[in-house]
């Protein structure tokens, strides 16, 4: 069996030749490609079976009919999401493909809390100030949390972990799910996408990428959100529109954002572009706001959720090689995502996939 690993960091390398050594599956010979998987890289899977991909890699329609045709017949995810797919056409050309649907939810739970903790109380800024001399508090002032409204939309794994974790603070927790939730009830009440804008200091989004949820975060829904609250994203980049959320910085409408995910991600996370010059106008927009923080998609980025990628991925591969049940095959009949936004509370009526509800969290 030999298996290509796309979009692969020394990070990735590490941890899935570790889990290498330790599976019982058979001999898999493992090719590492820092390239992306596009139709133009599919040649570097020349001779594989099984090809590894993460969550900025193309599967489309085309996409996958060139792996097929070249003889790949396995896809694993190692991440959750599957936005990326082409359920439908993987489904009919007979591909296996499986994700990692759950891996240390904590770990994003808690980069979500990290970035809340870093933006209320400008410790990056202070940080800079400090290291320059400047003891000054002008512009540091933050607000004490215990006490807050914290809005949690879509409680899968990742959500739930989140929900306790700012319930431990003191702070009251407000959940909007399309699932009823009354695993959560002594953390979380449960209500309404609009009461849950309307009412939150921090509203923070954990949930799958879908139609039904891309640009729920728009014009009309940033209008009706708390004023001066602030907005989290650590779950998927299209989920927010970019261009209504820097129109409600720019009103004041929208007090802060902290985004750990960005919807032209593709073309910049997860490499050095130190020497480069960016030109995505609206990314660069937004590092242009005091009030905004950005993180390159490194909410997973734990050992032990890199430890369990890696396992379960493994453990995927073994139930195709030895024609075994596995419970992590991507669901059948949902169609790719288009870029079409949708209607703000659509999360209501999302069906229960993924983080939303009941087949745990994405990243």
């Amino acid at each position: 069996m030999k298996l290509a690993v796309y979009s692969a960091q020394p990070y990735d390398r590490r941890f899935l030749d570790e889990a290498r050594q330790n599976f019982a599956g058979g001999s898999v010979d493992t090719v590492f490609f820092s390239d992306a998987l596009t139709l133009d890289t599919i040649p570097l899977a020349q001779g594989c079976e099984a090809v590894c991909v993460f969550v900025n890699d193309q599967l489309d329609a085309a996409v996958l009919a060139a792996l097929h045709a070249s003889g790949v017949r396995a896809v694993l995810l190692r991440c959750a999401g599957f936005n990326n797919v082409d359920l439908q056409t993987g489904h009919a050309l007979g591909l296996f493909m499986a994700r990692v649907p759950a891996y240390a939810p904590e770990a994003v739970a808690e980069h979500a809390l990290a970035m809340v903790m870093t933006l209320n109380r400008h410790t990056h800024r202070a940080y800079a100030r400090v290291r320059e001399g400047n003891f000054a508090l002008d512009g540091l002032l933050g607000m004490t949390l215990n006490g807050k409204t914290v809005g949690i939309v879509g409680a899968g794994q990742i959500g739930a972990a989140a929900a306790r974790i700012f319930h431990g603070l003191g702070c009251q927790v407000l959940i909007s799910d399309p699932m009823p939730l009354p695993q959560l009830a002594a953390v979380a009440r449960h209500v309404a996408l609009d009461e849950l804008l309307a009412s939150a200091d921090v509203v923070s989004l954990h949930c799958p990428l879908m139609d039904s949820t891309r640009h729920m975060i728009n014009a009309a829904s940033l209008a009706r959100m708390k004023p001066g609250a602030m907005l989290v994203n650590t779950s998927r980049g299209g989920l927010i529109d970019t261009a209504a959320v820097i129109e409600a910085l720019k009103s004041r409408q929208l007090g802060a954002l902290a985004i750990d995910v960005y919807e032209q991600e593709a073309s910049l996370f997860f490499h050095d572009h130190s020497s480069d010059i960016i030109a995505d106008d609206v990314f660069q927009r937004l590092l242009t706001f005091p009030n905004v923080l950005v993180t390159g998609h490194q909410g997973f980025f734990t050992i032990e959720a890199m430890r369990e990628i890696a396992s379960v991925t493994f453990d995927n591969l073994a139930c195709y090689i030895q024609h075994r049940p596995c419970p992590n095959l991507l669901p059948a009949g949902i169609a790719a995502t288009s870029p079409a936004p949708t209607p703000t509370a659509s999360l209501n009526a999302a069906p229960a996939t993924t983080e939303a509800a009941s087949i745990t969290p994405k990243k």
